[in-house]
């Protein structure tokens, strides 16, 4: 045997210096860089100029702390939704934006003064404003360079902030559209008011915790009644809310409802029928004697006077029995004790019936101090205070009107979402936007209320996920009246000045133009009583009136972005032409609680102003829990920080989990969860490098058309059309859980494990003029535009990186548009077929390799059943197509394997017949190797 020479330099193999190894912690940020230096949000915008608009509103985050792992998925969706409109030639603007008024930075503010032994209420508004202010602005800052770094491209150089003082004009603007279409008034209802914020909240700025309060039953003796037999018995109520009792007015009963007069303990009791059993068992009784039952019609007229009777004044007044739809004899005992200051049921039933509140429980959760019972205590949500051992019930205990009483009744509670504090509802004075009252001067259709105008708004309004129409439905269609007031100091004030003898506000365009200009000037600060005079002017004189005090719900400002940045003209970008009519936005996206939060408060707004709702689309994410599928949370030690995993891993590792998961659900996030992310990520980088490593030096002589590939190339084309289509419609469905997975799949499984698999020997051993070899690298140069334009809005740094080691001097991926693919014919089944049965051959070669019978794939002498292969291929195409030695056709079912006896080639190691011993050449490698251009 002679010596063979070694044809490794003969070989064309792939040269690229794309690293396989990404490093994206430490090339990001330089990239980043490179983008803000070259200023490649203007570079986009000049470039899609004139084209059709796509705007994507951004809902506004609130500008406090850092990032957390739900601001990173909700902004990386955001950016994929403008930058794939972006790479589909539209006009995709995006600009960021700071909710930064409200209780989130008055709270931390305040944490600050008690740290330094500060009241704030000794602080003068305007200086703890500009804290405030400051605070806001600080996190403004912090947050922008953290959303930077996740690759959001956007206008962060001119963000909008609800605190500027156009916005804040804007916002009054807006409040102002209200009064004079007469849709505002005030009025005292129950609202959900914070004793430790000392505020009005609204139902967003709730959530719901399980907790175990007090539960007690108390009697109340009837005195009046139109059955004599009554008089003397207790109508029992039940409440878990011991505290409303020194607020008690009435009682309600179910007119409908079976009631039983029992008697125990020397005592007959009203109970509801059903509930009696309950009820002895408080008791700690077993028995019971009845004496007769009644409808609760029956009760009409009945009166009962209060346990705490003997203290004379208001609770020596009788109160009525009144008949209320909303008993039910689901708990308790079937009568309900009303306290119109502290429910809606109860203020509804005792206006009706000329009960009105008291106003007893001050803003921090105590009694008025001129009370007659428990005056200056509290505060009503201290669990002591309402304990079965504190002085509410023990002053019941005393009068002989508490029949039992326990610290063991679990239930849902409200609690406000920043201090996590239980709330109550308390009636206040507060300022309102009807949802039932027509008005011909707003924005909304004639005869039409708000209500109305907002259920026929969300009809033409587009929601992905779809449930979320019935969801925000609902919640219009069950909400009360907006509460607009709020009784803080940070925020845009309600600008109103109300008639001190009528009672009713002023509208008066030149006041309010004074009003607006002034803010527009000095910002809220420019709302005051020095300054009431010069915005009354000479008409009116500023001690005839009062100067509202009271700040908008936050709800208000934001809802209100849409007039101050989509319309505004301060952002040109999101103009849309002159004339044009209808929703601003294409699209509002957050996450699924702002269907009662910001979507609603938005659609309310451009609803009463519009007539319309300011959005075309409304797109929902769920929220991220940890890993098995609990809620983050910083005491569990659960949470998973962005800013961290950018600094490790990088932010296309981020961006690629969040867009791999459903996010209309409530999805996990986990290490091991994004170890797998990192294993896609190096599956697709490794086939970028692959493709740029076989591309190297391509040229467009080598070009080939597409009439003149072989199969399997115009096969593979075929399917990125496919794709192609595939992704369009993930991107119209903004579903790109589906447009990530589809384009990972094809790189996996139709790229690296069977084309580029297939084709390697064609690249590495074919005559670089060969037809054949040419016409494989023109596929791939189509497949490169394609996936790397594909990738660019998922893995916005890793794209950047794969385009410009290809094209230094190519400017930027990002400015790119779709690509326009081949589609050429392809018989798809016939290709399915061969996929399968290269799936078994590989198979069948397996327990082989493992018994190392044979090494590899090539050593194997094939054997397929003839029927399962396609018409038009020879015996030599299947060997290329399932990379062995021969395959050969027989009449059975299975696939058999055998090793061959052949030699093999000493360049492209194929094993074949015409090859005389290892290590010589091959016909196709003799000739490649002789040609004069090959290298030597």
């Amino acid at each position: 045997m002679t010596e063979q020479r070694d044809y490794k330099d003969t070989v064309f193999l792939p040269k690229t210096d794309f690293p396989m190894k990404a490093g994206l912690a430490q090339k990001e940020p330089g990239i980043l860089s490179r983008w803000e230096s070259e200023r490649i949000y203007d570079q986009v915008r000049a470039a899609r100029a004139g084209r059709e608009k796509f705007i994507l509103h951004d809902g506004p985050p609130y500008a406090n702390g850092d990032m957390h792992i739900g601001h990173a998925l909700n902004h990386i969706l955001k950016d994929m939704v403008v930058r794939t409109q972006t790479l589909l030639g539209k006009d995709a603007p995006y600009v960021p934006g700071w909710d930064c008024h409200g209780l989130p930075i008055e709270w931390k503010v305040e944490e600050a003064y008690r740290k330094k032994k500060k009241n704030k209420d000794e602080v003068p508004a305007e200086e703890f404003r500009a804290e405030c202010r400051a605070y806001a602005r600080q996190w403004v800052d912090t947050q922008r360079e953290q959303l930077k770094r996740l690759g959001i491209n956007g206008n962060w150089d001119q963000p909008y902030l609800t605190m500027d003082f156009d916005a804040e004009a804007t916002i009054v603007t807006e409040l102002l559209k209200f009064a004079q279409s007469n849709m505002l008034y005030r009025g005292a209802k129950p609202v959900m008011w914070s004793p430790v914020e000392k505020t009005a909240l609204a139902e967003a700025e709730v959530e719901y915790e399980d907790i175990v309060s007090t539960q007690i039953d108390v009697a109340f003796e009837i005195v009046e009644s139109q059955d004599p037999d009554l008089v003397g018995a207790y109508a029992v109520i039940w409440t878990t809310t011991p505290w409303t009792i020194p607020v008690n007015q009435a009682l309600a009963y179910g007119s409908h409802i079976d009631y039983h007069l029992i008697e125990a303990d020397g005592r007959r009791y009203l109970i509801a029928e059903p509930l009696v059993d309950a009820f002895i068992k408080r008791l700690g009784h077993e028995t019971h004697d009845l004496h007769f039952f009644m409808k609760g019609a029956g009760l009409e007229g009945t009166k009962v006077r209060h346990p705490m009777h003997h203290l004379g004044g208001f609770y020596a007044e009788l109160r009525p029995m009144l008949a209320g739809d909303f008993v039910t004899t689901d708990s308790g005992t079937g009568l309900v004790h009303l306290a119109p200051d502290h429910g809606e049921d109860d203020f509804e039933l005792c206006k009706a019936n000329g009960l009105n509140p008291k106003f007893v429980v001050e803003a921090d959760g105590r009694y008025r101090e001129d009370w007659l019972w428990l005056g200056g205590q509290g505060s009503v949500i201290n669990p002591k205070f309402t304990a079965p051992d504190g002085p509410i019930c023990s002053d019941l205990k005393e009068a002989g009107a508490l029949l039992s009483a326990s610290a063991d009744y679990s239930h849902s509670y409200p609690h406000s979402w920043r201090s996590k504090a239980k709330v109550i509802y308390r009636c206040t004075p507060q300022w309102f936007v009807p949802m039932d009252t027509p008005s011909a001067t707003s924005g909304m259709p004639d005869g039409m209320t708000l209500r109305e105008t907002a259920e026929m708004a969300l009809a033409h309004t587009r929601f992905v996920p779809a449930k979320g129409r019935n969801r925000i439905g609902a919640m219009v269609q069950g909400r009360p009246d907006w509460v607009l007031s709020r009784q803080r100091a940070w925020g845009v004030p309600i600008t109103l000045f109300v008639d001190r003898t009528t009672g009713e506000y002023l509208v008066d365009e030149a006041v309010n133009t004074r009003i607006i200009a002034a803010i527009r000037e000095s910002g809220v600060d420019a709302w005051s009583d020095e300054r009431a005079q010069e915005y009354l002017g000479g008409a009116y004189k500023a001690e005839d009136y009062e100067r509202v005090v009271d700040i908008l719900d936050v709800w208000f400002d934001s809802g209100s972005t849409h007039a101050f940045v989509l319309e505004s003209g301060k952002w040109p970008e999101l103009l849309r032409p002159e004339g044009y009519e209808g929703p601003h936005a294409d699209l509002y996206l957050e996450g699924s609680d702002q269907h009662r939060g910001w979507f609603q408060s938005s659609l309310l707004e451009a609803c009463a102003t519009r007539g319309h709702a300011p959005y075309k689309a409304v797109l929902t994410h769920g929220f991220t829990m940890d890993a098995k599928g609990f809620k983050m949370s910083k005491s569990l030690g659960n949470t998973i920080s962005p800013i961290k995993v950018m600094e490790t891993s990088g932010a296309d590792i981020i961006r690629l989990w969040a867009l791999s998961v459903d996010f209309t659900e409530d999805h996990r996030i986990g290490d091991e969860i994004l170890k797998g992310v990192g294993d896609q990520y190096r599956r697709l980088r490794n086939t970028f490098r692959y493709m740029l490593g076989a591309l190297s030096d391509f040229a467009e002589d080598e070009r080939v058309a597409l009439a003149d590939m072989p199969e399997l190339e115009r096969y593979m084309l075929a399917l990125l059309a496919d794709l192609d289509a595939d992704l369009k419609q993930a991107v119209a469905d903004y579903d790109f859980n589906t447009y990530v997975r589809r384009l990972l799949d094809f790189c996996n499984e139709d790229l690296s494990a069977f084309f580029f698999d297939i084709r390697k020997d064609r690249l590495y051993c074919d005559d670089p003029a060969s037809l054949e070899r040419r016409a494989y690298r023109t596929a791939l140069d189509t497949l490169f535009h394609a996936l790397v334009r594909y990738a660019a809005p998922v893995t916005v740094f890793t794209a950047e990186e794969v385009w410009t080691s290809r094209y230094p001097e190519g400017g930027s991926v990002h400015l790119l548009e779709w690509p326009e693919v081949p589609a050429p014919d392809a018989d798809k089944d016939t290709w399915t077929a061969l996929r399968t049965l290269r799936e078994k051959v590989t198979e069948a070669i397996e327990p082989l390799r493992r018994e190392k019978t044979v090494r590899s794939s090539l050593e194997a002498e094939v054997t397929v059943p003839a029927s399962a292969v396609p018409e038009g291929f020879s015996d030599e195409d299947l060997a290329a197509l399932f990379i062995t030695a021969t395959v050969s056709r027989g009449q059975g079912e299975d696939v058999t394997v055998t090793k061959t006896t052949h030699h093999k080639c000493g360049r492209c190691w194929r094993l074949l017949p015409e090859v005389s011993e290892d290590g010589a050449l091959c016909g196709r490698c003799e000739d490649v190797v002789d040609a004069p251009e090959t290298p030597a």
